[in-house]
């Protein structure tokens, strides 16, 4: 009898133990991949490239204070932007951005004239007081279903020929993949963008040097980060910014 007790509580102890672990277990683990959370509006310079500053935003395209926003857009499907996979309206830089300009980014993409293919690109004058922003360039992804993370360092190198091209000193630049729903490696994406940056910077200053252009130096660009993605961007363009420093 007192060997049935002693066996029956050593068992009990034994599944509190076990219940206690695993509760504990799932406590670190969801702290663990719990996002950090950065606020609308932090700002961080991840550092320079050549005296161009790389700097990290959580801001939406409508809203970011630059002289030129870039937005990306895959070829268009019926409500994209709106789709489950897609972030949530609150937080979706796309949908802000098309609320901004009326609904025009849509009638825009569904009219076909502007077609997002790969590189394609489009330059908007917003109306007067709908974006911070004075004109919106829109560089084309491609089929979302064919989508590679190497794509961006050629839509950063666009984004970056176009910025000088139009004589400004500063830009933002949003991918806007999680705004699409597409789920990017974010660190990877944010790191290819500004490689692509850095890669059309460097021809110009060439250009510049051999009399061959006259276009002002990028001095600023401004990437922009979602909340959840501010701090993972970051790495990915700090390791970015370190691997062309080299060169």
């Amino acid at each position: 009898m007192k060997n049935t007790l002693k066996n029956k509580l050593t068992k009990s102890l034994l599944i509190a133990g076990l219940v206690f672990s695993s509760f504990i277990f799932a406590q670190t683990t969801t702290a663990k991949a719990s996002p950090v959370l950065a606020a609308i509006g932090t700002s961080k310079n991840w550092g320079s490239v050549d005296g161009v500053s790389m700097i990290g935003l959580v801001q939406g395209p409508s809203s970011a204070d630059a002289q030129l926003q870039v937005a990306c857009v895959f070829e268009y499907t019926e409500n994209d932007i709106h789709t489950p996979q897609a972030l949530p309206a609150n937080l979706n830089g796309l949908v802000h951005l098309d609320e901004a300009l009326k609904g025009e980014l849509t009638k825009i993409r569904q009219s076909g004239q502007f077609k997002g293919h790969s590189l394609e690109t489009i330059l908007i004058t917003p109306p007067a007081g709908s974006m911070s922003a004075k004109k919106l360039l829109l560089i084309g992804l491609g089929d979302r279903n064919a989508f590679s993370p190497e794509l961006m360092a050629s839509v950063g190198e666009v984004a970056a020929r176009e910025a000088m091209r139009m004589g400004v000193t500063n830009f933002a630049f949003a991918s806007d993949l999680k705004d699409a729903g597409i789920d990017s490696p974010t660190a990877l994406v944010a790191g290819n963008v500004v490689k692509g940056i850095v890669l059309a910077s460097r021809f110009e200053i060439y250009l510049r040097e051999h009399n061959l252009s006259n276009t002002k130096k990028l001095e600023k660009v401004y990437l922009l980060a979602g909340p959840s993605f501010f701090e993972v961007a970051g790495s990915g363009i700090k390791d970015a910014i370190a691997e062309v420093n080299k060169k």
